[in-house]
């Protein structure tokens, strides 16, 4: 619990600390959801659970947490997401996995999309140029939203890591450099590292939201993750039944840009997630619920000040 404080005082006082809005003199309702953020973080400390553990994610599978990770369930996380500005799918969000440790700078969002088995048999004869097309189109389209809420434009510019899946633990993982339209390309780039675990009903999605000077660093914790993700007998990818089970109506290329999306006519359900937690902006798209993230992220002025808030 102490950790978890310091590292969420560490996020709070740079993230306050250096925006005009949430000045000494700002408006009163700036003021509220400042208050609001806080009384989040701290419920969220209060409620969650400190690795090492295994946490149930709900009826599907337990998800390891190590020593020096940090998991919010739903209801608090869901208040969190929220007090950052975000809209949070019900349905589908689990919960946030946060690193305690003193030089962390990441946070791990949780969803669970129930919507039948996904065929992976396309794995093989995608194109990653077609991939990133889907993407930068996808986000053209979330970017109308952006503007009605009074957020700025992004764009994706590349990979980070082009798609990968692994056939025998039904794990894909993909990555993408985004930043706000217009913004210098000297500046520091953002990056949602997505990762995905299939199952025989749905897959989780395990989205990790960081920069492009740390995710060299912070992807580790993206893998360990994935990796401790286990389902349940009788939920795993392996144990679908043809006769019986329900099959996803798009397939592993929908998880990668919304390439079934598209074809679906699903764009208007994809969901926003702005996440809002220092200075940098991640964000990916995928189909049905994984969303589109973007994650403020603020550096500290140095590596005590990780160590000593």
């Amino acid at each position: 619990m102490g950790k978890f404080v310091a590292a969420v005082g560490i996020a709070l006082s740079v993230l306050f600390g250096s925006q005009p809005g949430f000045s000494q003199g700002a408006p009163s309702s700036e003021a509220a959801r400042k208050a609001e953020l806080a009384a989040a973080w701290q419920a969220a400390g209060n409620a969650g659970t400190a690795g090492p553990a295994d946490i149930p994610l709900i009826d599907q599978a337990t998800l390891k947490i190590p020593t020096g990770d940090f998991f919010v369930p739903k209801a608090e996380g869901a208040r969190v997401m929220r007090a950052l500005g975000n809209v949070v799918h019900e349905a589908t969000f689990v919960g946030l996995v946060l690193g305690t440790r003193q030089n962390d700078r990441w946070l791990v969002v949780i969803n669970h999309i129930k919507e039948g088995y996904i065929k992976d048999d396309a794995a093989k004869d995608w194109n990653a140029d077609d991939l990133l097309k889907n993407l930068k189109e996808g986000v053209e389209e979330s970017n109308k939203d952006r503007l009605a809420r009074g957020f700025p434009e992004m764009e994706v510019i590349g990979w980070i890591e082009p798609p990968k899946y692994d056939a025998v633990s039904h794990r894909l993982v993909w990555s993408v450099l985004g930043k706000d339209k217009g913004a210098p390309d000297n500046v520091e780039k953002d990056v949602n590292y997505n990762t995905y675990a299939l199952g025989r009903e749905g897959y989780f999605s395990l989205n990790l939201l960081s920069d492009s000077g740390r995710i060299a660093t912070d992807k580790g914790a993206a893998h360990e993750l994935l990796a401790n993700l286990s389902y349940q007998s009788g939920k795993r990818y392996e144990d679908f039944s043809a006769s019986t089970d329900r099959i996803a109506e798009y397939g592993l290329l929908a998880l990668v840009g919304g390439v079934a999306a598209k074809k679906l006519g699903l764009f208007a359900v994809l969901l926003a997630f702005v996440l809002k937690f220092a200075k940098a902006i991640i964000f990916g798209l995928a189909v049905a619920g994984a969303g589109v993230a973007k994650f403020f992220r603020r550096k500290p002025r140095g590596d005590s000040a990780g160590g000593t808030a």
